[in-house]
């Protein structure tokens, strides 16, 4: 067996593993309705045992040595669950008992390292991706992976937009002042459910416009507007960053409100619109069999798009979903013959409202506060922000997910 080199994965490094398919497993001491709310996954299946501390170990004293305790407690319960011949990665909230529960695993000979950070850092660990870098244009895709979130920075000529910011907005500042880019302008394609939005933050903080369409300044179930100024966006408005133009298209449906962005007549931003396996749920508004006709109409108006169209979406559900940069990015032409959402436009509205009102995933309870926090209705401090965002995102349509709740 090969020595272990190291006893400690940050979220780069893990993130690496995961890109990479390499083979480890991970023994996650959560609790089990932590757990199942979310968990790390990765391009492959990866061997995975949740096993809640309290349930792993019986501590004798109060203040026994918990890496004691784990080689105790180990061969007692989990004979033959962990393999001896790779990586057991240790997860838990925020690294603290995980690492002692790696150390015990390394005093019974396994190869074990912890998370460091544990979920928390996890579940805030960016990394970037360069879409293109030419005199004329640069594209880059900022990705969450443990949330599956996406957001973007475009310059041209020493200007730059932000769109869909996250809620770590310092991420997009210093992007910008290593490149030299003036961020003028911050761009939400729709008011999002899913993840708190930075982009009031930064645009109050850099003192630039905040662009919203006016539509989803509205929560939809309190009907409150929101409390802070933006300027409007407006279907087919074109908007100059240096030497490129940005297309507003206004394509309701996911919400009442959903603008795509067509960059350069070349890169379509689609927000929750379009995804690169499946397409936007309407029913996050609470009114799925009215707004699905309008998806219907929207996903039409970009089938109208050339083909060589690259769509870049808010939001990715696996992450073998990335090209071979790591970008998530592909073709309208590549997605007409393989999402299942836009072959269904084939068989005319009717059908299409049925297939979406069968592939409705459960209604995530903290979704209309993270609405209410982002338009300015409710106030979080961070330990809130972050329970409000634990889990993946599920903006899109999944008849999966829709057929697993309905047999629970």
């Amino acid at each position: 067996m090969t020595p272990l080199k190291q006893t400690v994965w940050s979220p780069a490094g893990l993130l690496h593993h995961l890109e990479e398919g390499s083979r480890f497993a991970i023994l996650d001491v959560r609790n089990r309705d932590e757990f199942d709310v979310w968990r790390i996954e990765g391009k492959v299946p990866i061997q995975t045992l949740n096993m809640p501390y309290f349930d792993l170990l019986d501590l004798n004293e109060a203040d026994e040595d918990i890496a004691a305790a784990v080689v105790r407690a180990v061969p007692l319960q989990l004979q033959n669950k962990l393999p001896r011949d790779a990586t057991i990665l240790a997860v838990c909230a925020e690294g603290n008992t995980s690492s002692h529960v790696a150390e015990g695993l390394r005093r019974l000979g396994y190869q074990a390292v912890n998370l460091q950070g544990g979920m928390a850092a996890w579940g805030d660990h960016y990394a970037m991706r360069v879409v293109e870098d030419s005199p004329q244009l640069t594209i880059l895709q900022i990705s969450r992976p443990a949330r599956g979130c996406l957001s973007y920075m475009l310059a041209s000529g020493g200007e730059a937009m932000v769109v869909d910011a996250a809620r770590h907005i310092d991420l997009y500042t210093r992007i910008a002042g290593e490149r030299g880019w003036v961020i003028t302008d911050v761009f939400d394609t729709h008011l999002q459910a899913d993840h708190l939005s930075g982009g009031v933050a930064l645009a109050k903080a850099l003192r630039v416009d905040y662009r919203l369409h006016p539509y989803d300044s509205i929560h939809p179930d309190d009907l409150l507007p929101a409390t802070f100024p933006f300027r409007y966006l407006e279907d087919e408005t074109v908007h100059t960053l240096g030497e490129v133009s940005v297309r507003v298209l206004h394509l309701p449906g996911h919400t009442l409100g959903m603008v795509n962005l067509l960059v350069d007549e070349r890169y379509l931003l689609s927000g929750d619109t379009l995804f690169i396996n499946s397409i936007g749920r309407p029913d996050l508004g609470g009114r799925a069999k009215t707004w699905a006709p309008l998806l219907y109409r929207s996903l039409q108006r970009l089938l109208a798009l050339p083909d060589h169209t690259v769509v870049l979406p808010a939001h990715f559900s696996h992450m073998h979903e990335a090209d071979a940069q790591g970008c998530y990015r592909v073709s309208l032409g590549a997605l007409r013959s393989h999402n299942e959402g836009l072959r269904m436009l084939g068989r005319g509205q009717a059908a299409f409202s049925a297939y979406i009102l069968a592939s409705l995933p459960e209604h995530p309870a903290s979704y209309d506060d993270i609405r209410r926090v982002n338009t300015g209705l409710l106030q979080v401090d961070e330990a809130r922000a972050r329970e409000l965002e634990l889990g993946r995102n599920r903006c899109a349509l999944s008849q999966h997910e829709a057929g697993r709740r309905k047999a629970a």
